[in-house]
C-alpha cells in the first residue's frame, strides 16, 4: 500500500487521502515495514541484547571474506595481504565504535545518524545511495557464491543458480526483524561448526601447512618481501566492507533501553555486534587465504584458479576428511546457509535504504516490500553479468564512497560532537528540525570520495593510486572539523525547540516511551518520533504530528518555520 499524506486545504485537523481504514492498514503493517524512515519505538524492542546481537552477527555469516581474503593473498603475498586486513580491520572497528552506540542507544539507523551528523535531512539521500549501492554488490557476490556451490553440488547451471539465489530470500526477509531474528538464532551453531572444523583440521593433520602459508609469496612471487604499496592496495579491497556497520545498525536499533541493571551486557553486545563484526571478518579473510594456499601447495599451482571461490575451498578440505559425497554434501550446505543469513540482511538492510531515499524525495511513501523487489533485481542483473570475476576492481573502487561515508559521520559524533562541541550531541533526524543540506558532511565526503577515487583510478600517477583508500579516511578526519569550525556549526539544527514540553528522554537517557497522538494519521507515536504541528487545530490548540507523517507532506503544511 502506497501512503500518501497531503495536507488539507481547509486547515482542519482530519487526516486527508488516509481513511480510517486505511490508516488501520497501515498500522498493521508496521511489522512488514519495520520502521522504516523511524526511531524504532521501546514498545516493539522486545528483544534482549543478547538475542540482538546474535542476529547482527548472523549478518556476516557472509563467504566473500574467504575471497577476499583469497585474492588478497593471491595477488599480494601472504605477509602483505594479513598486514593489508590488520589495517583495515582497525579502521573498521574504530570508525565503529561511535555508530553502533548511537544507534542502540537512541534506536536510530544509520540514514537517521547520518542526517543529524553533519548531511541534514535531504543530504543523507546521497549517502542512502552509497549504502543501498553496498547491499546489492555485496547481494550480487554472495548470490554468484550460492550459485558456484549449486552448479558443484547439484549440477544447476550458473544463470539458473543466480536467480535461485535471489528468490530464496524473498519470503525469509518479508517480515522484517521478526524473522530474521529467528533465523539468525537459529542456523548460527550449525554454521559455525561448518566453518570451524575444517580450519582447526588442517591445523591438527598437517602444522607444515602453517609455515607454507606464512611462506607463500603470491601467484607471480612478487610478494617475496613488505611493500607498503602492495598492503594498502590489500587494505583497499577490505575496507569495502566498512559499509557493513550500517548493515549491524539495522539490527541494534533494537536493542533494549540501557539501564543500570543491564549496562554491561547491553555494552557488551553493542561492542561485540558493532564494530566487533571487524574481528570475525578479518578472521574468515585469514582463514579464506590460509586455506587457498593450502589448496594451491597441495594440489597443483592451477588450482589457484578457483582457489578463492569458498565452495572449492571448503569441499577441498572436506574431502580430506570424509567420502566425496559427504564433503560434497556439506560444502553445498554450508555455502547455501551463509547465503541466506547473509543475504536476507541485505535485502532487508538494502530496502531501507532505498525507501528512505525515494520517500524524502518524492515525498510518497510505496512500502519496503517494492524496493526489496528492485534491490534484488539489481543484484541479480549484476551476477548474470559475471561481477565475481571483477571481484577486486569493484571493491577497490567502492571503497573509497563508502569509506568517505562512514569516517564523516564518525569524525562528526566524536570530534565534532564530543570535542569541540560544535554539533548537537543528541541526534536529530526529524524533518522541520534539520536543514535541507549540513555542508560539513557534504563537504567532506565529496571531496573524500573525488579525491580517492581519482587516486585510485591513476590521475595523481599509478605510484599513488595504491594509497586512495587512507586519503579516503584522512580527509574526513581533516576536512569534516575544519567544515564545522569555519561553519561554526549553524548548518546542523534548523530548530532547538520541537514545541513539545515532555522530555526526550527518561531518566537513565534512554529515548522516552510516552506516547502521543499524531493528528494526521491519528495514531500513537512515542515522543522522540513527534514534533509540534505548524497547523493548530480548529479550537486553536497544539497538536502535534509524527516523523513518519511529515516525511511524506508534500505541500510542507506542517513543518514549524525556522527558528530565529
Amino acid at each position: 500500500m502506497s501512503v500518501d499524506f497531503e495536507a488539507p486545504h481547509d486547515g482542519s485537523s482530519s487526516a486527508p487521502r488516509l481513511s480510517a481504514s486505511a490508516a488501520t492498514r497501515s498500522a498493521s503493517r508496521e511489522s512488514l515495514e519495520d520502521y522504516t524512515l523511524r526511531f524504532a519505538p521501546r514498545s516493539y524492542r522486545k528483544w534482549t541484547a543478547g538475542v540482538v546481537a546474535t542476529s547482527a552477527l548472523g549478518g556476516i555469516a557472509y563467504l566473500a571474506d574467504f575471497s577476499i581474503g583469497a585474492n588478497a593473498g593471491i595477488a599480494y603475498g601472504t605477509t602483505n595481504a594479513l598486514l593489508g586486513i590488520l589495517v583495515a580491520a582497525v579502521i573498521i572497528f574504530v570508525t565503529g565504535i561511535p555508530l553502533a552506540y548511537y544507534a542502540a542507544r537512541y534506536n536510530i539507523d544509520l540514514d537517521l545518524i547520518t542526517r543529524g551528523s553533519g548531511f541534514g535531512y535531504y543530504g543523507s539521500v546521497i549517502t542512502n545511495v552509497i549504502f543501498a549501492t553496498f547491499t546489492f554488490i555485496l547481494f550480487a557476490l554472495e548470490g554468484s557464491i550460492m550459485a558456484q556451490g549449486l552448479e558443484l553440488g547439484l549440477g544447476i547451471p550458473r544463470p539458473i543458480g543466480y536467480a535461485v539465489s535471489t528468490l530464496i530470500v524473498i519470503p525469509l526477509v518479508v517480515y522484517g526483524m521478526k524473522s530474521l531474528s529467528k533465523l539468525q538464532v537459529w542456523t548460527t551453531p550449525f554454521w559455525l561448526v561448518l566453518m570451524v572444523v575444517p580450519l582447526a583440521y588442517l591445523l591438527l593433520s598437517d602444522p607444515s601447512s602453517v609455515s607454507t602459508f606464512f611462506a607463500y609469496t603470491g601467484q607471480d612471487g612478487s610478494g617475496s618481501g613488505v611493500s607498503f604499496a602492495s598492503v594498502m592496495l590489500a587494505a583497499g579491497v577490505c575496507l569495502s566492507l566498512i559499509a557493513q556497520i550500517a548493515e549491524q545498525i539495522d539490527y541494534l536499533r533494537f536493542m533494549p533501553p540501557r539501564t543500570g541493571a543491564n549496562r554491561r551486557t547491553w555494552w557488551r553486545a553493542v561492542i561485540i555486534a558493532g564494530p566487533g563484526w571487524v574481528v570475525f571478518g578479518a578472521l574468515k579473510q585469514a582463514v579464506g587465504l590460509f586455506i587457498a594456499v593450502y589448496l594451491i601447495a597441495t594440489l597443483d599451482p592451477a588450482a589457484s584458479e578457483t582457489a578463492n571461490e569458498p565452495v572449492h575451498q571448503f569441499l577441498g578440505v572436506y574431502e580430506r576428511m570424509m567420502p566425496g559425497w559427504l564433503a560434497m554434501t556439506l560444502a553445498v550446505i554450508l555455502v547455501v546457509i551463509s547465503q541466506i543469513k547473509i543475504n536476507v540482511t541485505n535485502a532487508y538492510s538494502g530496502s531501507l535504504a532505498w525507501t528512505n531515499a525515494f520517500t524524502r524525495v518524492t515525498r510518497t511513501y510505496p512500502g519496503r516490500l517494492v524496493f526489496i523487489i528492485v534491490n534484488l533485481v539489481i543484484a541479480l542483473a549484476l551476477m548474470e553479468l559475471n561481477m565475481f570475476d571483477f571481484l577486486n576492481t569493484v571493491l577497490g573502487f567502492y571503497a573509497n564512497c563508502a569509506i568517505a561515508w562512514i569516517v564523516t559521520v564518525a569524525a562528526d559524533i566524536a570530534i565534532n560532537k564530543y570535542l569541540l562541541g560544535l554539533s548537537p550531541k543528541q541526534p536529530e533526524f526529524r524533518r522541520g528540525m534539520l536543514y535541507a543540506w549540513n555542508p560539513v558532511g557534504v563537504v567532506s565526503l565529496l571531496l573524500a570520495a573525488g579525491v580517492s577515487i581519482a587516486m585510485f583510478f591513476g590521475t595523481f600517477g599509478p605510484e599513488i593510486a595504491p594509497f586512495s583508500a587512507i586519503f579516503a579516511v584522512a580527509i574526513p578526519v581533516i576536512v569534516t572539523p575544519l567544515m564545522a569550525v569555519l561553519t561554526r556549526g549553524r548548518f546542523y539544527l534548523r530548530r532547538t525547540d520541537d514545541g513539545i514540553d515532555l522530555p526526550m528522554l527518561d531518566a537513565e537517557g534512554n529515548p522516552s516511551g510516552e506516547l502521543l497522538r499524531c493528528h494526521v494519521t491519528g495514531l500513537d507515536f512515542e515522543r522522540p518520533d513527534m514534533l509540534l504541528s505548524a497547523v493548530p487545530a480548529p479550537d486553536g490548540s497544539p497538536q502535534y504530528i509524527s516523523s513518519l507523517a511529515l516525511a511524506t507532506d508534500k505541500m510542507g503544511r506542517y513543518v514549524l518555520p525556522e527558528q530565529r
